[in-house]
């Protein structure tokens, strides 16, 4: 019976991109642990790694769960774009998601916002 269950556990990552007014919108949905990390990473930056966003906001509002493995691939990205001259935001993180960013201090170097909109206009 556990692995019925386990089968049907909703914590699938499910991320779409989309660019508005010239920022790359990452919405995100799901957990985010060691096995879709490579999945956010992909949806953060380019998947051929050729072309970088100059501006990107992480729609977390779906995000259920983050492990290290997330605040890794957050860490990377957000280097990437300082290195040119670009950001990255966050927005809508849950509680549990935010506390995670809070305590290991993500949220001192990547803004959070409560909203996309908040964190476009910022």
């Amino acid at each position: 019976m556990a692995d019925n269950q386990k089968a049907h556990q909703p914590d699938r990552l499910s991320v779409e991109r989309e660019v508005v007014d010239g920022v790359r919108v990452v919405i995100v949905r799901g957990e985010i642990d060691h096995d879709v990390k490579d999945v956010l990473s992909e949806a953060l930056l380019s998947a051929d790694g050729t072309v970088l966003p100059q501006r990107i906001v992480a729609d977390l509002s779906g995000v259920t769960f983050m492990d290290s493995s997330g605040i890794n691939v957050l860490v990377a990205a957000f280097q990437q774009v300082s290195a040119a001259q670009g950001w990255l935001r966050i927005a809508g993180a849950q509680e549990s998601v935010l506390r995670v960013l809070t305590l290991v201090g993500v949220d001192t170097f990547i803004p959070c916002h409560p909203t996309i909109e908040q964190a476009m206009n910022t």
